[in-house]
């Protein structure tokens, strides 16, 4: 424990934990994580250390825990029963960063890509156990967001033993690879998506098109100094993925041109905007990792670039391109100087052939911890039917389907959406 803060009707306790590298070596390298415990100051702080955990897991991979200035929307519902504890996922946030500064300190790209080796769902599994024992609690609940749910699963697999319950939102990995399948799934929801917001707003298929050609013929710079180039801003593709977010991508647009649909050059605003959409400076594990999250026993060999072909209208040179999803491509890493000096570990990472398995679906066929899992109908990042394929295959699992969310469902009505998921995988109350 390392500071306690309270404000806003909030209690927070910072915690930092010791962890091995590679929990295949306890007694080998040890890195820091770093994990907030939320109470609801409403509860005396001695009547909430008797409340249970719940640990939450964030999407990714490369998303740090979220910083909540108050609570709100699932959190302020599940503050009610247990303590939140907020991890920061190994890489992320205060927990072993990982970037273009810290991973040379670990040598060339070969021994980069060994420590990375270190840093998927199984890692940040034993993570977690390591944690609760720590902390002294019994099985604890574990709610999963997007990646986070795909952590889920691998703990039900290789730790149920430390799960008293599971609550998954939109994360309900596919069981087995290769990744080309998911990108199949993925490039034609999105293709959907797109059609469908073009149905909302139709002057916005103009747009798009219009900066895009721009992009072709002229030299346009973030404020950060890189050139933005038409398959780079199609990334903003990524606000189709959520019903608080969509309808935002129409305010970005409308500030494209400082003189109009056609004006002579990008607006600084927008420039502004894209560019705080684009970047992984924040979170250069996610395009590092990310097809990794679908490995096992496979190479990933860029995936979603290779899928790519089967689905041109996406391609920057088609005549009216589409937005993209959650792809990630080559030229990431020639076009974002935050990943420019880790192109070679992440052309390593794609070629790896070794990825354990993350998932046992023997454990899983016979699992007996209450889960509860929702699935979005429309979701453009987590497929509908790989989601149902999967959890056809875990004993037990409850599932929500629901075509009133998207990705973001826990920012559109988390609270709502944390009490369903409760009620489904503890019906009667009794075990809280």
């Amino acid at each position: 424990m390392v500071g306690q803060h309270e404000f806003r009707g909030l209690r927070t306790v910072e915690h930092v934990f010791q962890v091995p590298l590679d929990h295949g070596r306890p007694d080998g390298e040890r890195i820091e994580v770093f994990a907030r415990e939320y109470a609801a100051a409403a509860h005396p702080a001695t009547a909430a250390e008797q409340l249970p955990w719940l640990v939450f897991l964030q999407g990714g991979p490369g998303g740090r825990g979220n910083r909540v200035t108050s609570l709100g929307g699932w959190m302020k519902a599940a503050a009610k029963d247990f303590r939140i504890l907020m991890l920061d996922q190994r890489g992320t946030g205060l927990s072993a960063p990982a970037d273009r500064v810290s991973l040379p300190l670990r040598g060339g790209p070969a021994e980069q890509a060994a420590y990375l080796g270190h840093f998927r769902a199984d890692s940040i599994v034993f993570d977690c156990e390591a944690i609760r024992r720590a902390l002294g609690s019994g099985p604890w609940t574990v709610f999963g967001q997007s990646y986070g749910g795909f952590c889920t699963l691998t703990y039900l697999s290789l730790a149920p033993e430390g799960v008293r319950r599971a609550l998954i939102t939109g994360g309900l990995a596919p069981l087995e690879g290769p990744a080309d399948r998911v990108y199949r799934t993925t490039y034609a929801r999105v293709a959907a998506r797109n059609a469908e917001y073009f149905g909302w707003y139709p002057d916005d298929r103009a747009r798009v098109s219009a900066v895009v050609e721009h992009l072709r013929r002229r030299d346009e710079r973030l404020p950060s100094g890189e050139r933005l180039s038409p398959e780079r801003f199609q990334l903003v593709g990524s606000l189709l993925g959520g019903n608080t977010r969509v309808d935002s991508l129409h305010y970005l647009l409308e500030d494209a041109f400082t003189g109009g649909l056609r004006g002579p050059r990008l607006s600084d605003g927008f420039l502004a905007q894209v560019h705080a959409l684009v970047t992984r400076a924040a979170n250069p594990l996610y395009a590092l990792m990310h097809e990794s999250i679908y490995a096992q026993g496979e190479a990933t060999e860029w995936a979603a670039w290779r899928v790519l072909d089967e689905y041109p209208d996406f391609r920057p040179d088609a005549e009216d391109p589409l937005l993209l999803g959650e792809m990630v491509m080559p030229w990431y890493f020639e076009q974002d100087p935050a990943l420019v000096p880790l192109a070679d570990l992440a052309d390593l990472l794609a070629r790896r052939t070794d990825w354990g398995q993350l998932y046992d679906r023997g454990r899983l066929a016979v699992n007996d911890v209450p889960v509860a899992a929702a699935v979005y109908r429309d979701d453009i990042f987590v497929d509908r039917d790989l989601s149902l394929e999967t959890a056809a295959s875990v004993r037990g699992l409850q599932v929500w389907e629901t075509a009133d969310f998207h990705h973001d469902g826990i920012s559109d009505d988390g609270e709502g959406l944390f009490a369903r998921l409760l009620t489904l995988a503890d019906p009667d109350g009794q075990d809280r």
